[in-house]
């Protein structure tokens, strides 16, 4: 069974940075893209950012605009999302995700999300 644990979520400042992480078990593919969604209060989960298994290609929801960082460690079926220049709008519950093969946005496994909330 799939399991993706997220953590790291927590209360910044606007302005600050926070590191999630996203452990992933129970995978038994040889290739998979990991990604991270958000959904705040009200609106539609959004996407954030992914990343390929090979060659760790990056894509980014066109809010990120440089702030964000998604990478991976293969050895540890980790993936991490690094936010710098946080705003309060960035407040939500980030939620990792696995699709198997390559990214197409479409995800196969979620996680139970992490909350982040970013203070004015």
């Amino acid at each position: 069974q799939v399991q993706l644990v997220e953590s790291g979520g927590g209360l910044v400042q606007a302005g600050g940075s926070l590191r999630l992480s996203c452990a992933a078990s129970g995978l038994t593919f040889s290739a998979y893209a990991m990604a991270w969604f958000r959904r705040a209060p009200g609106l539609e989960r959004e996407f954030v950012a992914a990343i390929g298994w090979n060659r760790g290609r990056t894509y980014y929801g066109d809010f990120v605009k440089g702030r964000f960082t998604i990478s991976r460690d293969n050895a540890k079926n980790t993936v991490y999302l690094q936010m710098n220049s946080l705003k309060p709008e960035d407040t939500a519950v980030y939620y990792c995700a696995v699709q198997v093969g390559t990214w197409s946005g479409a995800p196969n496994y979620w996680g139970q999300g992490t909350q982040v909330t970013v203070s004015s």
